[in-house]
């Protein structure tokens, strides 16, 4: 099932199985709203698949991407954190900060939590899993380069854009292919096979240290070919299963 999360045209928070161009929203118990409601995806407004309290990243969980950026491959994940205030939607106008050298665009699939998770074990780690989703890491390197907890690199506002839906973990296969595009070009493209930490690795890992609530997000590193971003720009992330998340950008 690929879920969105939207806004009809009453103004009401819904969610919805979203099929083609066609939304059907699910019941919500004491509402006045009609529970069999369908609309058109053109007349609803896109909301992020999900309201994570926190954004978990990983750096550098590809090979090819560790070599770009002439760094090691780790020997464990490398986490990094994104606050609420840094998440977007599918079709949202990203504003990014001015004055900067290089704002950077980083395709990643992201899984979204599905219930509270503590400690997790790798082999029971994919059933808090609710689904999966895109996520672009947009990062400032400028600042990034001169930080070690990476706040005014990675934690700006509209800096993870999430969507467009949720997919259940079967509708995304195990070698799910990850397309990044910018103004039509394609600049990364690569499948989830080449992760060198796997996603219940990665949910093992930092449940650890870090309870994941339901709706959280655990993103889970870029492949090669990350590069900037202009104003102007229009940046899509494809996943297989999932759809494209799509997003304009203004650099004031």
């Amino acid at each position: 099932m690929r879920q969105l999360r939207f806004r009809d045209p009453d103004g009401d928070v819904r969610l919805g199985e979203l099929d083609g161009d066609e939304v059907t929203a699910f019941p919500k118990q004491a509402s006045r709203l009609d529970s069999t409601a369908t609309f058109s995806r053109a007349d609803v407004e896109t909301l992020p698949p999900c309201e994570p309290s926190k954004v978990v990243c990983v750096g550098r969980n590809y090979a090819d991407h560790a070599e770009e950026m002439g760094s090691d491959v780790p020997d464990r994940p490398l986490f990094f954190l994104k606050p609420p205030n840094a998440v977007a939607s599918d079709g949202d106008d990203l504003t990014l900060p001015s004055g900067k050298q290089r704002l950077d665009y980083e395709a990643e699939i992201a899984v979204v939590i599905g219930e509270r998770a503590t400690d997790l074990d790798e082999h029971e780690a994919m059933e808090y899993v609710a689904g999966f989703t895109c996520m672009n890491d947009v990062s400032n390197r400028d600042d990034q380069q001169e930080e070690q907890n990476w706040v005014r690199g990675k934690a700006f506002d509209d800096s993870a854009p999430l969507g467009p839906v949720l997919a259940t973990p079967d509708e995304v296969p195990e070698d799910a292919h990850i397309q990044c595009r910018v103004n039509g070009e394609t600049r990364q493209d690569s499948t989830r096979e080449h992760f060198i930490f796997s996603v219940p690795e990665l949910l093992a890992d930092i449940t650890s240290y870090v309870t994941l609530e339901p709706g959280d997000v655990l993103s889970t590193g870029t492949p090669e070919g990350v590069g900037p971003l202009d104003d102007g720009d229009t940046v899509e992330v494809e996943l297989e299963g999932v759809g494209t998340l799509t997003n304009t950008v203004t650099i004031p």
